[in-house]
């Protein structure tokens, strides 16, 4: 599996983000090995297991902390979660405000209590109602069409 992220150079690199809810994270179990890991059940439940390192989750912002380089607390459907680091990604420190529905891509850092990711990507998606009510589906879609 490892040598399938291999880049051309041999370095390891990180798989692709998997679309996952806050209360997946918070269920899930920490896989300790070359590099941690978190097995999560799926959405539907009927299939193994997902092992995640690279997340994209998207919630409600629900407090922006200003503290080092900019501390996040987002709502999805299913709980809460906090985000490292949105003010050193690209755009990250301008758009985020209370109440604004933003996605994230990150790497996880902990999953108790709480989910902790710190971030490579935040986008905005305020402007479009349908991500927020189409949210839950799309994970669910994603993780049954992963092999």
């Amino acid at each position: 599996m490892a040598a399938a992220w291999a880049s051309s150079c041999g370095r390891l690199k990180s798989p692709p983000p998997c679309k996952v809810l806050s209360g997946q994270l918070r269920q899930s179990v920490c896989r300790i090995g070359q590099r941690p890991a978190w097995l999560l059940e799926r959405a539907g439940g009927s299939r193994a297991p997902l092992d995640v390192t690279v997340v994209w989750m998207q919630g409600t912002v629900l407090e922006v902390r200003p503290d080092g380089n900019t501390t996040l607390q987002l709502r999805d459907q299913t709980g809460t979660f906090t985000v490292l680091g949105a003010g050193g990604v690209p755009k990250g420190r301008a758009s985020i405000s209370r109440g604004k529905y933003v996605m994230v891509m990150g790497m996880v850092q902990s999953c108790s209590p709480e989910p902790v990711v710190r971030a490579v990507k935040v986008t905005d998606l305020s402007g479009n109602a349908l991500h927020r009510s189409m949210w839950e589906l799309e994970v669910e879609d994603l993780q049954q069409n992963i092999p």
